[in-house]
């Protein structure tokens, strides 16, 4: 038998922390977790006895480096169900899709072709495909969602939105504002009959519940470690063998080079060809680390617990009069409370040392289909709590009688 989460929580020293003299309920777990003790540990373990560049040095700690760095590449491989040579570190969620749009995208697209894409997605998922469209001629087709944001496949079906135009979808497997789980694998079955290739954003969806990527057939697959307990700056690209081969890399320089002559030089396979320069070799060491941690607990046992707590909280600011929940999906609840402004609601759960976050969420499209300025948006982790969930629904309550007060 597992521990309990009880015992789960203790490992994460900043819950123990205050924020503005009161006990830290830290529900902002969509923007980046929080990290347990042995992520901690392996980063600082990491320049105590390990720090050295990778893969130039001939001396003995610069092989260890290297081998550490290479083994956490086989890590996040067997973790989503790939092969090593299909994965690319990289910065994070952001770079990885950049890498996407403009390394794969650009070359590829034509004028006329579409990109499908959803109002629901993140910038990070969105911006990249509106430049790659305007400096292609290619054109941004948005698919139909219903309103809890999830793309509507049978109208997709019966409109033929998804067609041979169709060169790439792109979309995130779970969306950071309302948490919607969406229909990807049906999706990707779509593009890959008209041809196309499929971009999935992980960045909500890796650590959160498990990800098998041949299971998805996805041929791209992005996500960010700080957002699964590791630290920031480590982010991973996974692309099919040979679309990684057919994407060119958007940094050069030292590494990622096999020759260079005075005018011209060749590249190394991928996934090296793109990973130029000096690498963050803590971040994929925290990454490791993350992922085994994770993988301990169990990652459908940590989809059930965040959706508990999620399905929790929703239930409870529904009960308020006035509060508005536009969705709850996994640990993800979005909400509003009449009449306050999101940035003040999150400014006053603040004072509680409750931490929320609150505005666009880099999603404006979003916004704009809910017809809202933005929302609030408590995001629940597994080694959140029910006591969490309670400080919640009490501080919006709170916060209510004060700005009605102020009336």
């Amino acid at each position: 038998m597992g521990r309990s989460w009880t015992e789960i929580r203790e490992d994460f020293p900043i819950l123990k922390s205050k924020m503005n003299g009161q006990p830290l309920v830290y529900l902002d777990n969509a923007a980046t977790s929080q990290k347990p003790q042995v992520v901690i540990d392996a980063i600082a373990a990491f320049y105590q006895k390990d720090n050295a560049n990778i893969y130039r040095g001939t001396y003995e700690l610069s092989q260890r480096t290297t081998d550490l760095y290479e083994g956490a590449r086989e890590q996040v491989a067997k973790f989503i169900g790939a092969d090593r040579s299909e994965i690319v570190l990289t910065a994070g969620a952001t770079a990885s899709l950049n890498l996407a749009a403009f390394g794969y995208g650009l070359p590829v697209l034509r004028p006329g072709d579409e990109i499908a894409v959803t109002a629901a997605d993140h910038h990070s998922n969105l911006v990249p495909w509106q430049e790659a469209a305007k400096m292609t001629g290619a054109k941004l087709v948005y698919l139909p969602l219903d309103l809890g944001g999830k793309v509507d496949v049978e109208r997709v079906k019966k409109e033929q939105i998804i067609g041979k135009k169709t060169k790439i979808l792109a979309i995130a497997q779970v969306t950071n504002v309302l948490g919607t789980n969406q229909p990807i694998a049906e999706l990707i079955n779509l593009v890959h009959q008209a041809g196309g290739v499929a971009v999935i954003d992980g960045a909500q969806a890796a650590g959160h519940l498990p990800v098998d990527v041949k299971k998805l057939d996805a041929d791209f697959y992005a996500f960010s470690g700080h957002k699964m307990l590791s630290q920031t700056g480590i982010g991973v690209l996974y692309g099919k063998k040979k679309l990684l081969e057919a994407t060119r890399p958007l940094f050069f320089g030292g590494e990622m080079i096999e020759e260079v002559g005075l005018t011209s030089a060749t590249y190394k396979k991928a996934p090296y060809k793109f990973e130029a320069g000096s690498q963050n070799v803590s971040g994929a060491i925290s990454l490791g680390s993350a992922i085994d941690y994770l993988t301990e607990i169990g990652l459908d046992k940590i989809a059930a617990r965040e959706a508990e707590l999620g399905k929790a909280a929703a239930a409870g600011l529904r009960a308020i009069p006035g509060v508005r929940v536009y969705g709850q999906g996994g640990g993800i609840v979005s909400f509003n409370l009449a009449g306050i402004h999101p940035h003040d609601l999150a400014t006053a759960l603040d004072a509680q040392g409750i931490a929320v976050r609150a505005g666009q969420h880099c999603a404006q499209p979003m916004m704009n289909f809910l017809q809202v300025p933005g929302t609030v948006r408590a995001s629940f982790a597994f080694y959140n709590n029910e006591e969490d969930v309670s400080a919640l629904i009490t501080g919006v309550k709170e916060a209510k009688e004060f700005f009605h007060g102020l009336r």
